[in-house]
């Protein structure tokens, strides 16, 4: 199985090597701006918009003036290629993280190869693209042609045997991905189809730390993931992942080729994606992991102390309690500490069987010591109980029915991101959502820019304030916003039913279900349902199924990509879900002509990170619900929100079924975060308003993307 990215890759790197043999990337001055636009836009078959124009330009001067920028761009302004454009024409590398595999796939396989055709008459170069990943998303050709090493201490072994033999499902899996091996050109799990669990890839696959290294593997030559470096090395644009930026920004190991600018596109999800790097847990399977993987190879010492630690470890997991931990008590830090002294006598025992000649087992030696050393470093981050850090136990049943695991995290990633991102380039943050409360500055303190280093919005003549990057260098930043070529007030209503109680914790809301089965009615199906938990949309959707003769489909009853499916294709079907559908949601037509929102999203009262958060803004002075549980809620509404108006044509209501959001002071705030709708609180008036457009409402048209 081939991939078109990589394909149009290898035939532009072939054109470039002829086109560049002579020439150098060099600037193209800012007043073309327009002229490239206009040509990357009609090689898409798009419409060109202000909005656009105006991104471009303001890309082109943040580069130009060593700045930083943040840029609101709505639904449908074409945001893509009003950053490719001014990236391309500066000449220098740039690399683009984006937080979906849709957007990346869009840059890689659509807007990149036009654009470089677009623009090659002005630059007089065609410059190179490719995407990058982390490790474990490659699979890995040593682990597809020699085995897994096994956890139970026997070298290598066929994972087929071991996982059920080649008519289990995991088996099959593992047998698809070795024939898979012979046949891709990228072994970027993305790019097969169908997809595999988990498990299965994680035996063909491995991580940073355990690769064995292109110089000491015999398939290093060959290896995917060497191979998706060395383009990226090449290419003049990277496209990768926000994963893969936090690790460069925040581990201080550079896994990208340098660059001259940086675009973060879909930026509201960065800061959640950092936290997420840089996240660690302690749980009893990995402990026991470490032990079995540790038994071949390291000395008997090191392994009992370890098989001890993990023992102790386990039997106080089993009846801790969930919550956050202010100072790990002393029975919890004695277990730790054991963990931790235990895990470095393992390392430095593997260590010492490096030089014996065992080159047969350097991948049960790698694999054992990734272990070890992921467990010393976490409960090291443990131990040293930083005010920067938040660490709470966790109960889940991935671990098994009554464990549960410690989990540390960064109290706050904006002072991360501050000197991880800003102090050698220029960077462009771009999303559909940056103003919540219509102001910049909570989104951009979220990300490391403070307000005090903002500039005014418009450059003014003579408006150049110390360039420059480095140690000591101001992150001077400006924050614009240039709308979105719909028409909202005309297009869409924001309904917030103001006459309902306010909503507890109990998911049972007689009165709120009366009133999403009237606006279904009224709406004829086409109703996307947003809810704050997983509880209330299973609670909704059995009632509703009750109520209504319309279909009810339901997150968790079938694949994401087959539910979106089926509710784009059915004008009567209904699709109910939690957090996953909140984002990324792109149903144009009229197939989703209602948005309904069940209450506002607040983080959880005992989300120890979030109440972490709260307390710290608090305590500095700061106003902790707004900041973080509001700031946290806005974004998703405004996400939310934006799942109605999709395409030119798209009409319809989104509806707010929490009336705090019109009776209480901070209503305003979520309102003025989310999509200029017109805005009502007559349930009368939507109910008509709902009835006309489903009597207008074009046949469906069965299109659905993600990103």
């Amino acid at each position: 199985m081939t991939n078109d990215s990589e394909s149009h890759d290898s035939e532009s790197r072939q054109a470039a090597d002829l086109d560049n043999e002579a020439e150098e990337a060099v600037a193209v001055p800012r007043s073309r701006i327009p002229e490239l636009l206009h040509a990357a836009v009609a090689a898409v078959g798009g419409v060109e918009r202000p909005g656009q124009l105006r991104m471009a330009e303001a890309v082109a001067d943040a580069v130009d003036h060593a700045e930083h920028l943040l840029v609101q761009a709505g639904t449908g302004t074409g945001k893509s290629l009003a950053y490719l454009v001014p990236a391309l024409a500066h000449g220098d590398r740039v690399v683009v993280a984006t937080a979906t595999l849709a957007l990346q796939r869009q840059l890689v396989e659509r807007d990149l190869p036009r654009t470089v055709d677009a623009l090659h008459p002005v630059l007089r170069r065609r410059p190179l693209f490719a995407m990058l990943k982390g490790r474990s998303n490659y699979l890995c050709l040593h682990r597809a042609n020699e085995g897994t090493p096994s956890d139970e201490g026997e070298g290598l072994f066929d994972p087929v045997e071991a996982l059920g033999g080649p008519t289990g499902k995991l088996g099959q899996d593992v047998l698809r991905l070795r024939d898979w091996a012979d046949e891709t050109e990228t072994g970027d799990r993305d790019d097969l189809s169908p997809g595999v669990s988990d498990k299965a890839w994680a035996q063909l696959a491995v991580t940073s730390k355990e690769c064995l290294g292109a110089t000491r593997c015999a398939y290093g030559q060959e290896c995917f993931a060497e191979k998706a470096r060395e383009r990226a090395k090449l290419a003049d644009v990277v496209v990768t992942n926000h994963a893969m930026l936090a690790i460069d920004a925040i581990e201080g190991a550079p896994v990208l080729p340098e660059h001259g600018l940086l675009i973060v596109d879909e930026a509201h999800e960065l800061v959640n994606r950092v936290t997420g790097a840089a996240t660690a847990e302690l749980t009893v399977g990995a402990v026991n992991r470490a032990v079995k993987r540790a038994a071949r190879l390291a000395n008997e010492k090191a392994v009992d102390a370890l098989q001890a630690a993990a023992e102790n470890y386990h039997g106080l997991m089993e009846t801790a309690q969930p919550g956050r931990v202010e100072e790990l008590p002393e029975y919890l830090a004695y277990a730790v500490t054991a963990i931790r002294d235990a895990s470095r006598q393992v390392i430095t025992s593997l260590g010492e069987t490096r030089d014996k000649g065992l080159s047969d087992e350097d991948a049960v030696r790698k694999q054992a010591m990734a272990a070890a050393e992921s467990l010393h470093e976490t409960a090291d981050r443990l131990l040293q109980d930083s005010e920067y850090d938040v660490v709470w136990i966790e109960r889940s049943d991935r671990y098994g029915l009554g464990t549960a695991s410690l989990r540390v995290a960064p109290l706050s990633v904006s002072g991360l991101l501050r000197e991880g991102l800003y102090k050698e380039r220029s960077v462009v943050l771009t999303s559909a959502t940056l103003k919540l409360g219509g102001d910049f500055n909570g989104v951009a303190a979220s990300v490391g820019l403070p307000s005090e280093a903002r500039l005014p919005d418009v450059r003014a003549a003579g408006d150049n304030p110390e360039p420059g990057f480095g140690e000591d260098a101001v992150p001077h930043w400006r924050g614009i916003d240039v709308g979105s070529p719909f028409k909202y007030p005309k297009q869409g209503i924001l309904y917030v039913a103001r006459h309902l109680a306010d909503p507890g914790r109990d998911p049972e809301r007689p009165d709120m279900l009366d009133e999403l089965a009237e606006l279904i009615g009224a709406a004829g199906g086409r109703t996307l349902g947003l809810f704050s938990s997983m509880r209330g949309a299973q609670t909704a959707a059995e009632a509703m199924r009750e109520r209504l003769d319309q279909r009810i489909l339901l997150q968790g009853e079938d694949t994401l990509g087959e539910l979106i499916r089926e509710f784009a294709s059915d004008a009567e079907t209904c699709l109910f879900g939690t957090l996953s559908l909140w984002q990324g949601v792109d149903v144009p037509g009229s197939a989703c002509q209602l948005v309904v929102m069940d209450r506002i999203p607040f983080p959880r009262p005992d989300d120890p990170l979030m109440s972490a958060r709260q307390k710290d803004v608090e305590q500095r002075g700061g106003n902790g619900f707004m900041a973080v549980a509001a700031t946290h809620a806005a974004l998703l509404m405004a996400q939310g929100a934006g799942r109605l108006v999709r395409a030119a044509d798209d009409r319809g209501v989104v509806a707010v079924l929490d009336p705090r959001v019109e009776t209480k002071r901070y209503g305003s705030f979520f309102r003025s975060s989310m999509p200029e709708f017109w805005y009502t609180t007559d349930r009368n008036q939507v109910r008509r308003s709902l009835a006309a457009i489903d009597a207008s409402a074009a046949p469906v048209r069965p299109v659905v993307k993600r990103g």
